[in-house]
């Protein structure tokens, strides 16, 4: 029968219970680096590098004579003196204010008629409302600028029927509420999602103890349904937020549909598109990027910050 002896390397063994602890957590620390490498690889490839390189070309103009020179902060004048992107601006920021509350109290009503127990088959009803989620963006807004085409489709066939021109989706006083309607159509069920998993977190003893109150539904919705949901109401209007910001396949679709009511400067994402792939603008493009993603960031940390004091309240 032979016995193994294990042998403590010298330097181990004579080594401070502080030192060792050190070269432990070292040696955690490089398999945790090695263990998120790849996330953060793919992270700067795709996130940061872009932000970078928009940051360099919003610094520099292509000129005539000279070619690409350094202009520095010129570039963010002239956006900020440009007629057309403070009108895009302005029609987003407009589309923000009407359509998210809209949007967000629709689908929070839906969330609560799921949650509740008086709702028969809302199984049923939780996978219709977030249905039009699953359908992709292009085929959404396809599917609706048919219903909305001025010689065919539902409002064509409704305005022959009544005779008028009384169902007009992409006149220039319209055409926002329909692409609202379209943006609202297909984001309602994710946001119902979010709302609906906040509601499934209650714990049942609150509603029990509602119950030995004599608490009626309302007074459950307000005192425990409604506080609950603040945190999943801030996250569900920072994204909604960013969305806003960011409406570009809406209208850029339906523009084939009603080219002389949704212009390239329809909203900052298309302006900076079409100054990009059309006019080969990249620098001005680039500077309106930056410019819309400071604003967006600046926004949505306000907003997080409200919803984090009024949840420590």
């Amino acid at each position: 029968m032979t016995t193994t002896s294990l042998i403590t390397p010298a330097s181990e063994a004579t080594a401070p219970p502080s030192t060792l602890r050190i070269r432990s957590r070292g040696r955690s620390e490089w398999k945790g680096l090695a263990f998120v490498a790849p996330f953060l690889i793919v992270f700067v490839l795709v996130f940061i590098a872009p932000v970078v390189y928009s940051l360099y070309l919003s610094l520099f103009r292509e000129q005539l004579i000279g070619g690409n020179a350094f202009v520095g902060l010129e570039n963010y004048v002239e956006i900020f003196r440009d007629a057309q992107f403070w009108e895009g601006f302005v029609r987003v920021t407009l589309f923000l204010l009407v359509q998210v509350p809209i949007m967000l109290v629709l689908a929070l009503v839906a969330a609560l008629a799921i949650d509740s127990a008086r709702l028969h088959a809302s199984g049923f009803f939780r996978i219709v409302i977030f249905l039009p989620y699953a359908v992709p963006a292009v085929v959404a807004v396809l599917m609706w600028g048919f219903i909305y085409g001025d010689n065919f489709g539902l409002a064509a066939n409704l305005n022959d029927w009544l005779g008028s021109e009384v169902i007009t989706p992409f006149a220039r006083d319209w055409i926002l509420v329909s692409i609202g309607n379209i943006v609202t159509w297909e984001f309602v069920g994710y946001n119902m999602l979010i709302f609906y998993s906040a509601l499934r977190t209650i714990p049942g003893d609150l509603y029990e103890a509602a119950e030995l109150d004599g608490a009626g539904p309302m007074r459950v919705i307000t005192g425990i349904k409604l506080p609950a949901l603040r945190g999943a109401i801030v996250i569900a209007t920072i994204f909604s937020i960013i969305g806003s910001f960011q409406l570009f396949n809406e209208p850029n679709i339906l523009r084939t549909l009603a080219p002389n009511i949704i212009t390239t400067f329809f909203t900052p994402n298309m302006y900076a598109y079409n100054l990009s792939f059309a006019g080969q603008q990249y620098n001005a493009s680039a500077t309106v990027a930056i410019v819309m993603g400071v604003i967006t960031a600046v926004i949505a940390y306000v907003v997080q910050l409200r919803g984090a004091r009024k949840e420590e309240r």
